[in-house]
């Protein structure tokens, strides 16, 4: 018996746990201080009443024997479906039901799409970088190689004559970043992807979050895209399904690789390897695509969106470099005074009593800049910005 030695190759996940145990120090050693977290990358406010009240009348239909759903379809209901369907015609984008595969969230279909690829492919991965993107290529044993973001390209990284590989991630707007990339930036993906056969793997989580109307929303209004390009969507950001867990994957009829069609083979692994999910919840998600269920949401993204304009307002005040906050519930900085990530980590807990994110835990990149997140209660993050303002950096 072998076991799959390629695990051995990953690096132990250091970053949140040494922020646990750091903060958990801190708070014992200070326990009347009221420490501040803007580095968790969960939402805060509760699922909307449209959600709610569809997944109540869900659960009615499950206990009633002419209603009870028993498994479900692969690539989810069709009624769900059929409403992100509707959901991208708003975009401009014209998607096939069959193109629509609904999943449990955007990390485990990111994971997982990997499956339908060889090994031998070479893998294109922007630094910074969402972890998953790179441990589950480790996990099987493909090459990787790293373009670079960074302050000089405002971390939207393009690709060049010297970029060579089979399949790119490409992730806006962007975590840790809160890039995005313009319609342009993105038609020079599409256009290098189809030059050479490859592949993107666009992860479009944040796209609710996107203000600027100029801005894409999804790879699709690219053209060109349906010929090159896997979408990755959730509800965990949009409508605050985190804990109820629901996203989609698109893979276009059209994308072909080695006269292969790439719906077809992730049909093929999904109705293998995944049993579908609840009626409950997809009945909860397909209310998310409703007219009321979109304004719900809204509002609560609008929420966020406005923590993250009370801190980048402040940081703008400081002469803080920064991008995201726009169009993105993430802010990324520059940790002042040339600090390392982690110094500024310690500093923001010690004297400010504030949790962020350090950006090297997401790549070398990232050393030296900072994440946080828009996703707290509004007065901690009035607080927070106020204790910052006090701060001689």
């Amino acid at each position: 018996m072998k076991i799959n030695t390629n695990y051995l190759n990953l690096k132990d996940s250091y970053l949140f746990a040494t922020v646990s145990r750091k903060v958990a120090e801190y708070k014992a050693a200070n326990p009347s201080k009221e420490v501040i977290s803007l580095g968790i990358g969960d939402v805060t406010l509760p699922l909307v009443p449209a959600v709610i009240d569809a997944m109540h009348r869900a659960v009615s239909e499950m206990g009633n024997a002419d209603t009870f759903k028993g498994y479900g379809e692969y690539q989810g209901y069709d009624f769900l479906r059929q409403a992100v369907c509707g959901y991208y015609a708003k975009k401009g984008v014209r998607l096939d039901e069959n193109e629509v595969f609904i999943g449990d969230g955007a990390k485990s279909d990111v994971g997982n799409i990997v499956d339908i690829f060889d090994t031998d492919n070479t893998v294109i991965i922007p630094d910074p970088v969402y972890p998953v993107y790179v441990d589950t290529n480790i996990m099987s044993g493909r090459k990787i190689t790293f373009v670079n973001g960074n302050e000089q390209n405002n971390f939207l990284p393009l690709p060049d004559e010297s970029t060579e590989g089979d399949i790119v991630y490409l992730c806006s707007p962007n975590n840790p970043t809160g890039a995005v990339y313009t319609k342009e930036q993105l038609k020079l993906w599409v256009d290098w992807a189809l030059e050479r056969d490859a592949v993107i793997l666009f992860d479009g989580a944040y796209e609710a979050y996107v203000q600027d109307s100029d801005l894409p929303t999804s790879i699709y209004q690219i053209p060109g895209a349906k010929e090159c390009a896997i979408e990755f969507c959730s509800l965990s950001k949009t409508a605050g399904f985190t804990g109820v867990r629901c996203g989609y994957t698109i893979v276009p009829n059209s994308l072909i690789r080695n006269d292969t069609s790439l719906n077809k083979m992730w049909l093929r692994r999904q109705s293998t390897k995944f049993n579908g999910l609840s009626y409950i919840v997809q009945r909860g998600a397909e209310a998310v695509f409703t007219d009321e269920g979109l304004r719900q949401n809204r509002e609560n993204i609008g929420y966020y969106m406005e923590n993250a304009r009370i801190m980048a307002d402040t940081l703008t005040e400081l002469g803080i470099w920064f991008t995201g906050g726009e169009n993105s519930p993430y802010i990324w900085l520059k940790c002042p005074g040339n600090m390392s990530s982690w110094e500024f980590f310690d500093l923001l807990l010690n004297e400010c009593n504030i949790v962020g994110t350090p950006g090297v835990g997401f790549g070398q990149n990232g050393e030296g800049f900072f994440r946080l997140t828009a996703f707290g209660n509004r007065d901690d993050v009035i607080k927070a910005m106020d204790r910052i303002r006090k701060m001689r950096f």
